[in-house]
């Protein structure tokens, strides 16, 4: 394949090739602060939503046995700024693993590890700062949610040599990415109960689906490098797997809200809360009608469009709380 030519002696590292054109960081951020910024993908957010998405499900799904208090405004504040921090910590630490090929790929040869826009030692010193920021944040939650926190950088740490030991790298980020439908659950009714437990199985489901759509637009460089898949692990039986995806987020989503909600008695509050789940489900059949697994930008237009699914989830659960 012509991109997949030899890295050049010198690269651009005034733009990265994947990020969105125009966006925020290319357009009014300091210049020294742009490779980290870059780094933490501060100029593609869809990561930020995705990571806090989960969070506000959390918070809300609680919310549907005990109602909202005022320490939920700090809850949903407080984690929309640590997913920031967190994903950026755990992008740095991704690419910091991925430098060899990210350099190796058309699609990341640009970005700021392989284009040597920064070290090694200074892409460390910015995960460091931004997972200390974070961990400031956390220490305000409850003892549960501390713990919960704590445990997660597991996952964090894992979860990019998954693509070299298995075909289910998706299944590693899921993991991590809603890990904190569980933890703000923790924090606001300060346990885990099986409507968290069954939220987060969801999650993973979720992101098994949305991920999935995201690698198929790097089946061909990954399967050149050796770099692992659901979307080369399922070929052309993709889609089918996407579907079933969608079915598991979608029951095992609906069976926690009903698990969190019947208890309450509430009919208003159960109806407009499943009203959600059925707009996600809807959303993520809207986005099977129109992929075109073949086509890279169909894939990565679809991909991001699941901030949206994710939010008529959020926005359904938080109104069903207040009613």
């Amino acid at each position: 394949m012509s991109e997949r030519a030899e890295m050049p002696e010198a690269t651009n590292v005034n733009t990265v090739a994947d990020a969105p054109k125009g966006n925020w960081v290319d357009r009014f951020a300091p210049p020294v602060t742009r490779p980290y910024l870059r780094l933490s993908r501060a100029d593609r957010p869809i990561g930020t939503w995705l990571l806090v998405i989960p969070c506000f499900w959390g918070i809300a799904l609680a919310g549907l046995g005990d109602g909202f208090r005022l320490w939920d405004l700090w809850l949903a504040v407080s984690c929309t700024v640590g997913a920031f921090l967190m994903r950026g910590a755990g992008c740095t630490w991704n690419d910091i693993t991925d430098r060899h090929i990210d350099g190796a790929v058309a699609r990341t040869r640009s970005r700021p590890l392989p284009s040597g826009a920064v070290t090694v030692k200074g892409a460390l010193v910015w995960m460091a700062v931004q997972a200390a920021l974070a961990a400031c944040i956390l220490f305000s939650y409850n003892w549960l949610a501390i713990g919960l926190g704590v445990a997660s950088l597991a996952l964090v740490l894992i979860y990019p040599f998954a693509k070299r030991f298995t075909w289910w790298p998706q299944a590693f980020l899921g993991l991590a990415f809603n890990w904190g439908a569980v933890l703000l659950y923790a924090a606001h009714v300060g346990e885990v109960q099986w409507p968290a437990v069954l939220l987060y199985g969801a999650g993973i489901a979720w992101t098994l689906f949305y991920d999935t759509i995201y690698a198929l637009q790097d089946k061909e460089d990954d399967a050149l490098i050796g770099v692992k898949s659901t979307a080369r692990l399922f070929g052309d039986d993709a889609r089918a797997w996407l579907r079933g995806f969608m079915v598991l987020a979608v029951v095992l989503m609906a069976t926690a809200v009903l698990w969190a909600a019947i208890p309450a008695g509430h009919v208003l509050n159960l109806i407009v809360a499943m009203a959600g789940v059925c707009g996600f489900g809807w959303h993520m059949v809207w986005q099977l009608r129109r992929l075109n697994v073949d086509d890279p930008e169909n894939c990565l237009r679809l991909f991001w469009s699941n901030r949206d699914a994710g939010l008529i989830a959020a926005l359904f659960l938080a109104v069903a709380v207040f009613l």
